[in-house]
């Protein structure tokens, strides 16, 4: 199926470490494994041209996770009147979106991404999902869907503890245990949603925002490391302090804030 797009970069934007299951493939397409379905993309221009293991509303399902149905353009016309000195900045990042990923899968990948690396996140994810999700055959391959709750409601730490994940398994088994609880959380103002999170051992102020930006779609949430403190310090000579990088992000860019902030990392680390 061959689908029309604009201002997206699908290698840019899977590769920016927001997902952890893309594979780059020998002929330069990228295999991605989506909650329902595996997908696979060659990007000719504006043109994406998909495979997939499932056609069903396949372009809807496209434009959903893409988050190609928001105006990002009107988002960074707003955001550049607004203070003239991020231009070069957005102008950089005019092919990246926000993935509109799963919530769950999101929670249990960003425990496991504390304190941890891209490679060793995604060998995790993938050895949970191939010991527990649904296996999907796609071009001759096996692939493994994300376990739902349900699939992994019952699993205990010491079997977490087998996937590579270390000190995070009981992280994982609180959030498990809490999951239900967090049905709601869509209703919540984002800084309930970020309370709500982090009431749950082993998930602090950073993993909640990747939860709620990468799962939840709230573009106001601050997840910050490194790369954006050294963004900060070099550009607006903010100290090298969590809370008043998300008070100046807060003030400066408002609702988008949390977008600003993937825009300084995403800028820094790839460009």
């Amino acid at each position: 199926m061959k689908i029309e797009v604009n201002n997206l970069n699908v290698e840019e934007v899977l590769f920016s470490g927001e997902c952890f299951r893309a594979i780059k493939e020998s002929d330069g397409s990228i295999t991605n494994i989506l909650k329902d379905r595996v997908i696979n993309i060659k990007q000719d221009g504006n043109t994406l041209i998909v495979e997939s293991s499932n056609y069903d509303n396949l372009k809807e399902v496209i434009y959903d996770y893409f988050d190609l149905n928001r105006d990002y353009n009107e988002i960074n016309d707003t955001l550049i009147n607004n203070n003239k000195n991020i231009k070069s900045m957005v102008d950089k990042c005019k092919n990246y979106r926000i993935l509109n990923q799963d919530s769950f899968e999101m929670g249990i990948s960003y425990i496991i991404s504390q304190n941890n690396n891209v490679k060793r996140i995604s060998k995790s994810v993938n050895e949970i999902s191939k010991k527990y999700g649904k296996k999907v055959i796609f071009k001759n391959k096996e692939y493994y869907l994300f376990p739902t709750y349900e699939e992994l409601k019952n699993v205990t730490s010491e079997e977490f503890r087998n996937f590579g994940v270390g000190f995070r398994d009981k992280y994982i088994v609180n959030y498990l245990n809490n999951y239900e609880s967090l049905k709601d959380i869509d209703k919540l103002s984002t800084k309930d949603a970020l309370k709500e999170l982090m009431k749950i051992k082993g998930i602090g102020l950073k993993v909640a925002s990747c939860i709620l930006l990468f799962g939840y779609r709230r573009l106001d949430v601050f997840p910050i490391d490194t790369w954006v403190k050294q963004y900060m310090v070099e550009n607006y000579n903010i100290k090298n302090n969590q809370k008043d990088i998300e008070n100046f992000a807060r003030d400066k860019f408002g609702e988008y804030s949390g977008l600003v902030i993937q825009y300084m990392f995403h800028s820094q680390r790839n460009m």
